[in-house]
């Protein structure tokens, strides 16, 4: 018995050693697992339901209270980010949970195509409460250009007012929403931004890492909830980005890594 015991703990050595040495100890499809849980609470959660209700009924409120104080020539907008503010992509985010690869343009552009993205809750309701307010939309969104007959019929078949060239205002050239924000402020006076991405309200954020995202934020405290109405998104986004410090192209143990480094942990010894 020893013998085989012996035998069998060498075996799993050199599996390991194998493993590590041709690098398959962590892979993506092992990185994706790590985001179950969240995916799970922005689809089976109540509570993820509520608060988008509540955002859009506090954008609601704050739209109405501009627009009594209201007294300029230029007509209002609102600029909203379209994914994980106004339409839900879990199911892409679920669908590569199991695979070994991540977000890309391969597989963004079928999965648009599909339609099978839904509304957040209260969204569709707020935004053609504004239009009946006389207040335009405007969606600006880094989905490429490349997909845009595929972006417009999704949100028109969902009930979204406002589809057209002119307010949907997708990623040609750069990620940076500052110049299409620019666009819209020349002609519109803009009462609300909605985003979940803290590079939805300003370019500040960019490329910043923790710490200075953190700073930026508290600098601005005032807007939040106010012109500023932020989504929950625990699923990505440039705040995983700042936790990589900007290298996206890191391998799945260099990200796993620098994730688990950035826990604030219980230091607890009994």
């Amino acid at each position: 018995m020893k013998k085989i015991n012996g035998k069998f703990k060498l075996a799993v050595m050199v599996l390991l050693t194998m493993s590590l040495l041709t690098g398959c100890a962590y892979t993506t499809k092992d990185l994706n697992e790590q985001s179950v849980l969240a995916i799970n609470w922005v689809q089976t959660s109540a509570e993820f339901r509520a608060i988008s209700y509540q955002s859009y009924n506090l954008a609601r409120m704050n739209l109405d209270a501009f627009l009594a104080s209201y007294s300029e020539s230029k007509p209002v907008a609102v600029v909203a980010d379209m994914d994980e503010t106004i339409t839900d992509n879990s199911a892409y985010q679920a669908f590569l949970v199991g695979n070994d690869f991540g977000y890309s343009s391969k597989t963004w552009g079928p999965w648009i195509a599909s339609g099978q993205a839904k509304a957040m809750s209260g969204a569709v309701e707020f935004f053609n409460y504004a239009k009946e307010r006389g207040v335009e939309t405007f969606y600006i969104s880094n989905t490429k250009m490349a997909f845009y007959e595929g972006v417009e019929k999704k949100l028109k078949n969902l009930g979204f007012p406002y589809v057209d060239k002119k307010h949907l205002l997708l990623r040609t050239d750069t990620s940076d929403k500052q110049p299409r924000r620019d666009i819209v402020a020349k002609d519109y006076e803009i009462a609300l931004l909605l985003g979940d991405n803290l590079n939805d309200f300003l370019s500040v954020f960019r490329k910043k890492p923790v710490d200075g995202r953190f700073a930026e934020t508290d600098k601005i405290k005032d807007e939040w909830g106010k012109k500023f109405i932020v989504f929950p998104n625990p699923q990505y986004g440039d705040w995983e980005g700042a936790i990589y410090n900007g290298n996206w192209g890191a391998t799945p143990v260099e990200k796993d890594k620098m994730r688990k480094d950035h826990l604030q942990r219980w230091d607890y010894q009994p």
